[in-house]
């Protein structure tokens, strides 16, 4: 059976030479909407990797991202871009790790902690996990009840009510292939990269101050240092790390050394094309909002829009490109990035069911489920405080992705550095070493807003000194918890550790392609052989 979680599948014999597997399929199957990567070693297999990139990417697209630009714009004008440069580099490195992982042992993370932990952690982390997903999906029900408020006039409490019938949508979808739904996400990607880059030349920002921006770190109060973190969390997300170790499956690429080394190579261009496109993006986005809204000819009307800036208001940054068709330009592509972002929560909801609790549901059902955890959050605020109250949910959902982040990062890298110390193709120390530091860096970030924010928060209460001191042990109690949960990861040793060099005569059997992973992707359905 497959190898543990902790476990690296066997590549280098223990004379250092290069073992190559056999070419037969792990699993006969004659689907032909599979992809199937040539054996003969060429630049062309490129174009068969080319898929899972995009639709992570769109993740770093979505309505929370723009969400979060806009504000950055509209508040700090250029000054948190390098945030989104931070963050998307961070994001490269990280996913590459993800792609890595499951090129290299034929299972997704989820699948990696169900075989590593014991019953409660894995249970928790799932949990966590799961938070995740309905976080992200908060933002893709906000932003897709703005773009219809925008194109039909429907009062946004109703928009999020009816944003549960985009499970139809993504049923409709599913039965063309999962290269067809590739090419589509890629295609609505630069459709909204067009948008935002056209706007750009109308609004010309300085471009020595957008520069400034992006290589000048620089945090102006505590609502900047929330707004970075939210910023952090629309672009890192924990949920991306699950999809795109699994998304990596569906290929059926050679079982072989130089087989696995160019699939991971590739994956790693591929990943960068798309976050690249997704980092201009928003950089774009952030840029046209921070030149419009600190414009000196700027009307009072505008003016208004710009100090509370969110989805429902932002059309008008359009305005240039397409006139009087702003708003309804900017809510197809608001209610395009919803949609595609809602595929991609689905999948990552489904990787991470089977993978932590080994139970799979149909697509329908799972985005049900997922949507309506996000429906009564969205619903109430929406209710409670109109489209004001929405987009400030979609800021602290982003928070929210940002202080889970750890319960993803590091169990990825405890996995990869299995590979890694023990001579990966692909990975070198110096990159193990650099992606300790980003999730350090992010962590450090996280906790110091966490305990400051905290603080003040206390500080300037008009509570009893009794019930400050009740609130600060439950807070600081809390905050322990989550540190101590995060160092457990940390510094938890594996409990199995088998060195590539030790064991030669086994051969991992959980190797490429996992027809649970296409079958969820093409048709909603499961294998009924188990691989795992």
């Amino acid at each position: 059976m497959a190898a543990s979680a902790s476990e690296c599948p066997q590549f280098i014999s223990s004379n250092g030479g290069t073992r190559s597997f056999s070419t037969a399929p792990l699993i006969d199957n004659s689907d032909p909407n599979q992809i199937i990567v040539p054996e003969k070693k060429s630049w062309k297999n490129f174009f068969a990797y080319l898929g899972p990139g995009f639709l992570v990417s769109i993740a770093y697209i979505d309505p929370g991202n723009f969400e979060t630009d806009l504000q950055s714009g509209a508040q700090y004008k250029y000054e948190l871009l390098w945030i989104i440069l931070v963050a998307s580099c961070a994001a490269l490195v990280i996913q590459s790790l993800a792609a890595n992982l499951g090129v290299v042992t034929g299972k997704h993370l989820a699948e990696h902690c169900r075989a590593e932990y014991s019953k409660v952690p894995n249970f928790l982390l799932w949990v966590v996990a799961e938070i995740a997903v309905v976080a992200c999906d908060i933002p893709e029900v906000i932003g897709t009840a703005f773009a219809l408020n925008m194109l039909f006039h429907i009062p946004v409490w109703i928009g999020v009510l009816l944003t549960g019938l985009s499970t139809l949508m993504l049923l409709a979808l599913q039965q063309y292939g999962v290269r067809k739904l590739e090419f589509l996400i890629a295609f609505l990607v630069f459709t909204i990269a067009i948008c935002f880059f056209v706007e750009l030349h109308y609004s010309k920002p300085d471009p020595r101050e957008v520069l400034h921006g992006l290589f000048v770190p620089q945090l102006k109060g505590n609502g900047a240092t929330g707004l970075a973190i939210s910023l952090l969390g629309a672009m890192v997300m924990p949920h991306n790390l699950f999809l795109h170790s699994a998304l990596v499956l569906s290929r059926k690429i050679p079982r072989s050394a130089t087989g696995i080394k160019e699939a991971c190579r590739f994956y790693l261009i591929e990943s960068g094309l798309a976050l690249t496109v997704a980092f201009l993006i928003n950089v774009s986005v952030i840029s046209v909002s921070g030149a419009v809204c600190n414009a000196s000819d700027l009307s009072p009307e505008d003016r208004a829009k710009c100090e509370d800036l969110d989805l429902n208001k932002a059309s008008f940054l359009l305005r240039n490109v397409v006139g009087k068709w702003s708003s309804k330009l900017f809510a197809i592509a608001l209610l395009a990035s919803g949609q595609s972002s809602t595929i991609t929560g689905t999948y990552a909801g489904q990787y991470v069911m089977q993978g932590f609790l080994d139970l799979r549901l149909e697509p329908w059902l799972r985005n049900f489920l997922t949507r309506c955890l996000a429906i009564i959050p969205s619903l109430v605020v929406a209710l409670i405080g109109g489209s004001a109250g929405a987009g400030k949910l979609i800021i602290i959902a982003s928070m929210i992705l940002s202080f889970e982040l750890p319960f993803a990062l590091v169990p990825l890298l405890k996995f990869t550095s299995c590979k890694i110390k023990m001579g990966s193709y692909v990975n070198p120390m110096a990159v193990s070493a650099l992606t300790w530091v980003i999730g350090g860096l992010i962590m450090g970030i996280n906790i110091y807003y966490l305990v400051s924010s905290f603080i003040k928060l206390l500080i300037h209460s008009h509570m009893k000194l009794g019930l400050v001191i009740f609130c600060g042990i439950l807070g600081f109690s809390g905050i322990a918890i989550y540190l101590a949960s995060i160092a457990y990861l940390v510094f938890r040793r594996n409990r199995k550790a088998t060195s590539l060099l030790a064991s030669t005569n086994s051969q991992t059997e959980e190797t490429l392609p996992r027809q649970d992973i296409v079958d969820m992707q093409l048709h909603g359905k499961v294998s009924t052989s188990d691989v795992d």
